[in-house]
């Protein structure tokens, strides 16, 4: 009954759908984002300093070049919730180019970090030259509205578990790489309440479901570092919304 109305393939959607793809002109062809960049200056971010807050002006747009970043929003009781890690490549503060109001969430460096930055009336000089840009902006603004659609349900139609897997899966595929033993170690240390509001869930909640899997060896810690022992045994756990079953003795690579 909990899942009436959701089908299993739009669940496996939910839990597939991916948290770095958010910000609407990453999909921009390269000479395009080249163009739009070619006069840009430059911008460095230390870990934890913010690039922007919620309700500043959008006075530009940047292209992250090196590390990694988070999108943000705060509750008035100060709850933080994230909602998208972004990677090298993707360009973020571009809705504030389109719409011209202020910030709607807020961007913090998760680690040290590279950027380029444009103004807004370099922004809207390069678009006259290039107006093929809007054509992109249609097609990934409806991108944008489904994965904002996919968040919502996953917040309403998936448990505590399910989300929590689909944030550590994400961030394996995000931050993931495979060691000598076969095991899918997430690069960057997450703690708790990053991962809490990372899937959306209470910090209590997060620290229950970690232990049953560390104690099952499905997901363990080492050297501070998350490490997903058998990912596709997660993924199947997911799909039929039972606990996770014991890791296979032959643990697959990724």
């Amino acid at each position: 009954m909990r899942f009436q109305g959701v089908s299993q393939g739009q669940r496996s959607g939910l839990m597939n759908s991916s948290f770095k793809n958010s910000a609407v002109l990453h999909r921009l062809p390269s000479a395009l984002s080249a163009q739009l960049f070619r006069s840009a200056a430059p911008r460095r971010l230390q870990s934890g300093e913010a690039l922007f807050v919620t309700g500043e002006p959008g006075d530009g747009c940047y292209r992250l070049e090196q590390g990694l970043l988070k999108v943000v929003i705060t509750s008035p009781e100060g709850e933080e919730r994230i909602l998208s890690m972004l990677g090298s490549g993707t360009i973020v503060g571009e809705l504030s180019m389109i719409d011209g109001l202020p910030r709607s969430s807020s961007i913090f460096a998760v680690r040290d970090c590279t950027l380029s930055f444009i103004s807004r009336e370099e922004f809207a000089e390069c678009t006259k030259q290039h107006p093929e840009i809007y054509r992109y902006l249609a097609n990934v603004l409806a991108g944008r509205l489904r994965e904002t659609d996919a968040s919502v349900a996953a917040a309403s139609f998936l448990t505590v578990k399910e989300r929590l897997a689909r944030a550590l899966l994400e961030l394996g595929e995000l931050l993931g790489e495979a060691d000598e033993a076969g095991r899918v170690v997430i690069r960057h240390k997450i703690n708790q309440s990053d991962l809490a509001a990372l899937a959306g869930v209470a910090r209590e909640n997060v620290s229950r479901v970690m232990s049953d899997w560390k104690r099952r060896k499905v997901v363990t810690q080492s050297g501070g570092y998350y490490c997903l022992h058998a990912r596709e045994t997660l993924k199947r756990s997911l799909e039929i919304g039972t606990p996770a079953p014991p890791a296979p003795s032959s643990i697959r690579n990724w």
